[in-house]
């Protein structure tokens, strides 16, 4: 199997559309009450649909891979963002920095090289 897509709820799609496409996302499908957006690296998408109650706590952790985290969240300070964990290196062994999007989805922009799928206590096969 290969991960398609995540889509979460938004309470407000055209904020949210506005929000992902600052974020860095590329928007590639739009309707009233859906979006979809496509990752400029790799091959996942995205996607947001309106929704009439959001969770308070929805413990929904979405991680965005990037190149340069201290870059990124540089770039996203400068376009207005409130960083929610400014980046640091995680016992995991991954660089990461948290920011909430509009509903309160946490979204951690993290890089882990070869360590997100091969740390060194992967389970041997």
């Amino acid at each position: 199997m290969n991960l398609n897509q995540l889509t979460i709820p938004v309470s407000n799609i055209e904020q949210s559309i506005e929000f992902y496409e600052k974020l860095g996302l590329r928007l590639i499908v739009k309707d009233v009450h859906y979006a979809r957006f496509e990752c400029l690296q790799g091959d996942s998408t995205f996607s947001i649909h309106q929704a009439e109650n959001i969770p308070a706590d929805t413990g929904v952790w979405i991680y965005f891979e990037v190149a340069d985290v201290d870059d990124k969240i540089s770039e996203l300070l400068r376009k207005g963002f409130v960083i929610e964990e400014l980046p640091m290196d995680k016992p995991w062994l991954w660089r990461e920095a948290r920011i909430k999007d509009l509903d309160n989805h946490l979204l951690i922009i993290f890089h882990a090289g070869d360590n997100r799928k091969n740390p060194p206590w992967r389970i041997k096969e």
